[in-house]
């Protein structure tokens, strides 16, 4: 049986397109395999962080994979321009579906690239204190205080306050002590200061400020402001809040407590 003219043209005209495109799709996998490795290779040299480094390997995989498939559609002769158009429209229904991932995906680039914070650091995120186990591309996981898992979408963490405890090396330890009005002020912080003067943790610069901060209700109130290296931030609070009641314990001076006085009367008839 003759195959008609028509069809042996046709026949030879996409086997021709067919044969082109397994070319290109074959090579085309090569050079995205190649390309692949030079990001690798490039961001490992420029010491660029793991996490990074595989994301910005995965879009540039995407990217090019997705103009490797629109090269070859063009070859094999199908129309790009409707083609884009319901690439398009798909894309925008994705896009308004998966709204707060594509927010959570945008904070993560966000993240990974100016750094805020670093595995390890220790940050005060939407009311939640704990360290950094983790930065993915969605979400970032910290363990709290009492050692809870706690997963944050990085949308919120990109486009609220941040603060991180573990970026300078110093801190401020910021205390308040009461003594009693009938006690001496001078005593006082003659004793504070002797406290401060024995802690070896605390830094002699900046130096340690000892001032009187408010006459309250029952008590004149010292604030006193000392520097740390930050691991050392939690046991000089400790210390000091302790160190503080002994010394005054023994200088007899009066740490007071609000007190109410009631009076009682009698009525007679």
């Amino acid at each position: 049986m003759e195959i008609p003219e028509q069809y042996m043209e046709m026949i030879i005209t996409y086997g021709e397109r067919l044969v082109f495109a397994l070319l290109i799709f074959f090579i085309g996998r090569l050079i995205i395999k190649y390309i692949n490795r030079l990001v690798r290779r490039i961001t490992e040299r420029k010491e660029v962080d793991s996490t990074l480094r595989s994301f910005l390997t995965s879009i540039v995989s995407v990217l090019l994979n997705i103009l490797l498939f629109l090269t070859i559609a063009s070859t094999l002769g199908i129309q790009m321009t409707s083609f884009i158009a319901i690439l398009g429209a798909a894309g925008l229904a994705v896009g308004l579906a998966l709204q707060g991932s594509l927010s959570n995906f945008a904070g993560g680039v966000l993240i990974l690239l100016f750094r805020p914070f670093n595995v390890g650091d220790f940050i005060d995120a939407q009311g939640i204190m704990g360290t950094v186990t983790d930065i993915k591309i969605l979400y970032t996981s910290l363990n709290s205080l009492d050692n809870k898992r706690v997963v944050i979408p990085n949308g919120n963490l990109a486009n609220n306050t941040i603060t991180n405890f573990s970026v300078n090396p110093m801190r401020r330890v910021d205390l308040v002590f009461g003594i009693s009005y009938s006690d001496s002020i001078e005593r006082a912080k003659e004793v504070i200061q002797q406290v401060i003067d024995s802690n070896e943790l605390i830094e002699k610069e900046p130096a340690p400020t000892v001032g009187v901060i408010e006459h309250a209700d029952s008590s004149i109130n010292f604030t006193v402001r000392v520097w740390c290296r930050r691991e050392h931030f939690l046991t000089v609070l400790f210390r000091m809040n302790e160190e503080v009641k002994h010394a005054f314990d023994q200088a007899g001076i009066t740490i007071p407590f609000p007190q109410r006085d009631v009076h009682m009367y009698t009525h007679t008839s």
